[in-house]
């Protein structure tokens, strides 16, 4: 009797084994599956955020652009000024200049 329990005994650890690599392979597959389930979902929302986000930044954009466009034109205009005060400036400066070059009015030095 002793055989056939021991024969008994060994069938039913063959029958577990093999039932623990059955359900080993089914556990490897569904996280497999979960995996890649979860890759496409991050895709998925990854996708959806970025073109949220290219959608605001074409609504924000173009106010930004008209702020860039007046700050240009403000600068180009008080450079337009800043060029009309030197040219009319211009013709005094070089006078003085000339002036205090050619009207020199030595001064001796004083002994210390």
């Amino acid at each position: 009797m002793s055989a056939q329990n021991s024969a008994g005994i060994q069938t039913l650890l063959d029958a577990e084994r093999e039932a623990s690599k059955i359900v080993q392979g089914v556990r490897t597959k569904r996280i497999r599956e979960a995996r890649d389930e979860a890759k496409r979902e991050i895709a998925e929302y990854k996708a959806s955020k970025e073109d949220e986000y290219k959608k605001f930044e074409a609504e924000h954009s173009k106010g930004n652009q008209q702020a860039e466009d007046e700050a240009n034109v403000e600068a180009e205009k008080q450079i337009k000024e800043i060029q009309e005060a030197g040219k009319n400036g211009q013709a005094k400066v070089v006078k003085n200049l000339l002036n205090a070059v050619f009207d020199v009015k030595p001064v001796a030095p004083s002994k210390a």
